[in-house]
């Protein structure tokens, strides 16, 4: 099991002493963005219920936790391609621990169990693509069986939560320092600040040097790294960014006049046409982890889901997992 380094704030009073340190960090009324002395990013959770306020306060059931996911993560903004909402879970049940993750990989689920929790919300899907069976003697089966057998809802918040107000690219952009931020591709089913995407200003022009470690600094420790096209010693202002997999805005990024895209998971075949028809070499690309670009929005909706919550007099204890569902353990490079 690999643990994020930035994941390493203190664990709730109640958890299991013997939990390796570092694997969940828990939220509450806030979290606070910092940076250690290597300049990566880490999440300092405030403010988190315990256990004996939750016991005083209302008890939560799945249904209540549903209703306050619909609130902030509108199932009307997922994609038609996407499978978003609860997978698992009966809505009666009691929800006093919640944890968000990016991925529902075993780790993950083994670790929300070992933590007792009664709500996994990960922003990738287990059921993506339909199958014709759930056996536990594959990964998906031995999921679903555990979560059941564990008493754990599963519920995905998926291009929902990439669309939405306080989404995956708007925390980027937010972290990225980017203001005046609007859609990179409206939605056509919700507000005007709803869609995919973001695009916004830096304070200041920065080089894309600069700039691409910013992006770097901002990122939880991956192998992949961070893949930069274009002049290092480039001026860049105008931002768009699109967390997780962003190639198919090509159009809409060079509609915006952005002077370099943040992204996730660029093809060869997309950059290299981008770059082709690239006007004075604009915009630039910075590829990031997929993964990565989009855990940083765990805390932030942590936070957000613990707000609607508290208004309805739930008191839930949320956290964000600290396992680092990142595929890849090692890059071999010759250097910058």
């Amino acid at each position: 099991m690999r643990i994020l380094p930035g994941a390493d704030a203190p664990a709730a009073a109640d958890k299991p002493s013997s939990a390796p340190a570092g694997d969940t960090a828990p939220v509450g009324d806030e979290a606070v963005e910092s940076q250690d002395n290597s300049g990566q990013s880490k999440i300092d959770a405030v403010g988190t219920a315990s256990a004996s306020q939750v016991a005083a306060a209302e008890v939560a059931t799945v249904g209540d936790v549903l209703v306050a996911i619909e609130e902030l993560w509108p199932a009307s903004l997922a994609e038609g391609w996407d499978a978003v909402g609860p997978v698992v879970g009966r809505p009666e049940r009691p929800v006093k621990r919640i944890i968000f993750a990016v991925d529902p990989t075993l780790d993950v689920i083994r670790d929300a169990v070992s933590r007792q929790a009664d709500m996994l919300i990960t922003h990738h899907p287990l059921l993506l693509r339909p199958v014709n069976g759930v056996a536990a003697t594959g990964f998906k089966g031995e999921a679903i069986h555990l979560l059941i057998e564990s008493g754990c809802a599963l519920v995905t918040a998926h291009t929902n939560a990439d669309s939405a107000v306080g989404g995956v690219s708007d925390v980027l952009a937010d972290i990225l320092g980017l203001t005046d931020i609007a859609p990179l591709a409206a939605s056509a089913a919700g507000l005007p600040e709803e869609g995919i995407g973001r695009v916004g200003y830096l304070e200041s022009p920065l080089t894309l040097g600069d700039f691409a470690a910013r992006v770097f600094g901002a990122m939880p420790a991956v192998a992949g790294g961070v893949r930069v096209a274009g002049d290092r010693e480039g001026l860049v202002h105008k931002v768009a960014v699109c967390g997780g997999a962003g190639d198919s805005l090509f159009d809409q990024v060079r509609a915006a006049e952005a002077d370099v895209y943040v992204t996730a998971d660029l093809r060869h075949h997309p950059a290299s046409e981008a770059r082709e028809a690239a006007v004075n070499g604009r915009p630039y690309l910075i590829d990031v982890s997929h993964f990565g670009s989009e855990w940083l929005w765990l805390p932030a909706a942590a936070a957000a889901l613990d707000n609607v919550l508290r208004d309805q007099d739930f008191e839930v204890e949320i956290g964000v997992s600290g396992i680092n569902t990142d595929p890849w353990d090692f890059v071999l490079t010759p250097g910058a």
